[in-house]
């Protein structure tokens, strides 16, 4: 038996070893890691960083590369005999000055534009996630709604038939029993394969995803104004897609004033030797070549400017973009919760009318069809309520995705 001061040194070193629990309703954080690092497009984004780093290193480098030129030749000349005779250049181009810190700069930028926007493509499917997850829990929810009517129905029309037995009820009593809890059984079936349909559309879109055989109860959604309206700021300071627009637009700014420079060519150098009569005649120099551009150089200079100012244009578009997200993840927030407080207002005031039919029923008081009626409404009522908990739930994820609360820390 062990011994309660050995079981108080075991359990702290069994809570470090245990998994973090995910929150109530939603995955466990690392699997959701592991399962958004396995979808097809954030690996698609992460290839597009390693291109990108690729490229900067390319541009740091030098967009020229040596050039070796030469030539071979067998002279014959009368009464001196046949000579061999040969010419060879060693050339590269150089980038004038300016030029190459511009090229590192452009480098530079685009490889951040491709981390952010590999980071907003996580963002992204981490959103998909989010909502097939909740497709999924509304879905099974409902199911479970749908499913409580038929047992009940069920034990309504057995007591129905046991008073025609006795002769104490009508035969009209138990066709509408018998219609109720038919009609109660297709929406059972239906909205069970809902949830079966949602589910699979889940783990077919993240198969690395690990998700229970049975769909996790929906929590209640409890989450302060003051801590919405925090979550909502976060939206935009933590923002990748503002981030990629910007460093897109820096680099093409840059490119811009790399095309204002390349107005005027850069010149090549090189050495050259040759041999001439059967090598008499030897020499080695200097070459230099300078090309002259003409109005396609300033078009394309031209051509730069107008692209930066155009991707300045879409940072500011993806900032308004990306503001008005917040404002509306915070607007749904606030909206979707307090439809859910109404719609648990409106159930328990519908239990309470349910409890009252169900009273009067078994005194003679109140009809078969008017119970059924109830109960129909009172089925409705818990319908409401689970729509309306999961749409707020599902919009609180929402917003704590958008700010980075939640699954994507950086």
């Amino acid at each position: 038996m062990m011994r309660p001061k050995h079981l108080a040194l075991i359990l702290p070193l069994l809570a470090l070893a245990a998994p973090a629990s995910a929150e109530p309703g939603l995955p466990n954080e690392e699997q959701v890691s592991i399962a958004l690092d396995a979808y097809p497009a954030v690996e698609a984004a992460r290839q597009r960083v390693s291109a990108a780093r690729s490229s900067a290193r390319a541009r740091a480098a030098s967009p020229h590369d040596f050039t070796v030129t030469g030539s071979y030749t067998r002279r014959s000349i009368d009464l001196e005999g046949d000579f061999d005779e040969f010419d060879a250049e060693l050339m590269r181009g150089v980038r004038l000055p300016g030029k190459a810190r511009l090229d590192r700069e452009i480098g530079t930028h685009l490889v951040d534009a491709a981390q952010n926007m590999a980071e907003d493509t996580r963002h992204q499917a981490a959103l998909v996630l989010a909502q097939h997850w909740w497709d999924w829990l509304s879905a099974s929810a409902v199911a479970q709604v749908d499913q409580r009517p038929v047992a009940n129905l069920e034990a309504a029309l057995a007591a129905v038939q046991r008073r025609m037995d006795l002769g104490d009820a009508a035969a009209l009593d138990a066709d509408q029993a018998e219609a109720a809890l038919g009609a109660a059984r297709v929406r059972a079936a239906q909205s069970a394969g809902e949830a079966d349909l949602a589910r699979t559309r889940l783990t077919t879109h993240f198969p690395a995803l690990a998700v229970p055989a049975e769909a996790p109860e929906i929590p209640v959604p409890e989450m302060a104004a003051d801590e919405l309206s925090r979550l909502s700021r976060l939206v935009v300071m933590n923002s990748h897609e503002i981030a990629a627009a910007e460093a897109q637009a820096r680099a093409v700014e840059a490119s811009a004033a790399r095309a204002r420079l390349d107005r005027v060519a850069d010149p090549s150098l090189g050495v050259r030797v040759f041999s001439e009569r059967g090598g008499a005649e030897t020499g080695a120099g200097l070459v230099f070549s300078m090309p002259f551009g003409g109005s396609r150089r300033g078009a394309i200079a031209d051509q730069a400017i107008a692209e930066a100012d155009a991707a300045l244009a879409e940072a500011r578009m993806a900032r308004f973009a990306v503001q008005e997200t917040s404002a509306a993840d915070l607007a749904q927030a606030r909206f979707r919760i307090e439809s859910w407080q109404r719609a648990r207002e409106g159930l328990r005031a519908q239990m309470a009318v349910l409890t009252r039919m169900r009273r009067g029923h078994e005194l003679g008081e109140i009809d078969l069809a008017d119970l059924l009626l109830t109960e129909r409404m009172t089925h409705d009522a818990f319908t409401m309520e689970v729509d309306a908990r999961a749409q707020a739930q599902r919009a609180v994820t929402q917003l704590r995705i958008d700010s980075h609360d939640l699954w994507l820390a950086d």
